[in-house]
Parts: structure tokens; sequence; C-alpha cells
């Protein structure tokens, strides 16, 4: 690795390191460049050489949440005996943590940098190698994976390759299932809810299996 690239990563990390802790202590929706630049101990102009605005420092700022989600995902998928299984194991503990922390879930899937970021996500994941689970390395490509759209496919690919639903009509399950989850998501950082993250994360699951078993082929069901 260059002097250049050690720089820049440094560099990177010092104004992750400075949103983060705002994030902590005062919630995303207070963090402003002023903020991240006087805690990161460089003026503004400086931040903007290494990020393209104010969400794409919070984007980056965000995936250190994941790491709490993806070293818990082992515990989810224990026991968990074929793939229909295993893709509610996931989603079950990605609700948990996305509805814990709602704004941050939707810093990282939902904004101007969500729709194709998978050289971000490996740009991240490079300066923060420990927040990736070693145990299981066959899901690696789904958590470092920026498109929520893609990250679902690849875990519900399995469900094709087993029989359980026909590759034809993986897109339309994907959306719907993605559909059910933004609208819920919206609906509690919204607060137009009385769920707690408990009830919210079992509804959710209800209508992802629902949908789910809507496409399952017959002799499966």
């Amino acid at each position: 690795m260059d002097n250049k690239t050690l720089k820049k990563r440094r560099m990177m990390g010092y104004f992750i390191e400075a949103t983060h802790k705002i994030i902590e202590s005062e919630g995303i929706e207070n963090v402003t460049i002023r903020k991240v630049s006087n805690l990161a101990g460089y003026n503004s102009a400086t931040l903007y050489n290494y990020f393209k605005n104010l969400n794409h420092l919070i984007f980056f700022a965000s995936l250190k949440y994941l790491m709490y989600y993806s070293f818990s995902l082992p515990s989810y998928l224990k026991n968990k005996v074929n793939s229909v299984d295993k893709f509610l194991g996931v989603w079950e503990c990605f609700l948990y943590y996305s509805y814990n922390n709602p704004k941050i879930y939707e810093a990282i899937f939902f904004n101007e940098f969500s729709v194709d970021l998978n050289a971000t996500m490996r740009e991240y994941y490079a300066l923060y190698p420990e927040e990736l689970s070693s145990d299981f390395e066959d899901l690696i490509p789904m958590v470092t994976d920026g498109n929520i759209y893609s990250r679902n496919k690849f875990i519900l690919y399995p469900c094709v390759e087993d029989g359980f639903i026909n590759e034809e009509d993986m897109d339309e399950i994907n959306e719907m299932i993605l559909l059910i989850y933004q609208g819920m998501l919206s609906k509690v950082i919204s607060q137009d809810t009385t769920y707690t993250v408990h009830e919210a994360v079992k509804k959710t699951l209800n209508y992802i299996k629902r949908a789910m078993t809507s496409y399952l082929n017959k002799n499966y069901k």
C-alpha cells in the first residue's frame, strides 16, 4: 500500500470516528460538517477532499452499526435446516438491529448513495476489516454489498437452487419483501406506530413469511 493510500485511509478514519462519536452522543440527525471537522481537528475543506457531502460521510460512519448485526448473525442461523429457514433467520437478525437503529439503517440503505455502493463498502471494510465476522464467510458478499436489493437476492438465490421457489419469481419476491421492510422502517422512524421493536420485527417477519409462502413450490409447502 503506497503512502498516498495510507494517508487517505488515515484521514477518512479521523472523520468517520468523529462522526460516529457525534451519532452516539447526539443522534444522527445532529451531525454537522462543523461539528465533525472540529472534533476531528481538521477544517471542512479537508473533509470534502475525502467525502462528497455530509450524507456521504454519515453513510460511512453508519456502517459501523452493521458490525453488531454481522457478529450476531451466526447465532440466528444456528440449527436452520434449509435455505428458506436461513433466509428468514437472516431477516430476523437484520430486523432487530434495523428497528433498534432505524435512522442509521435508513442512512445506509435508503439514501442517495445506497443504489450501487459496492466499492464504498469495500473501502470501508479495508479501513475496518475487524468489523467483519469470519464465522460466516459464505455470507460476506451479502454484507459487503451496498445495494439492499442485491443483498436480498444473494440470500434468496439458495431458495431457488434448492427448488423452493422458481428463478423467474425472484425479482417479484425480492421487491415485495423490500417494500414490506421499507414500509415498516418508515413507520418506526416516524413513530407512526405503537409497536415495540419486538412487535415490529414479529409483524414484518410474518408478512415476509406470507409473501414467501405464496411463491413456494407445492411440494415444499
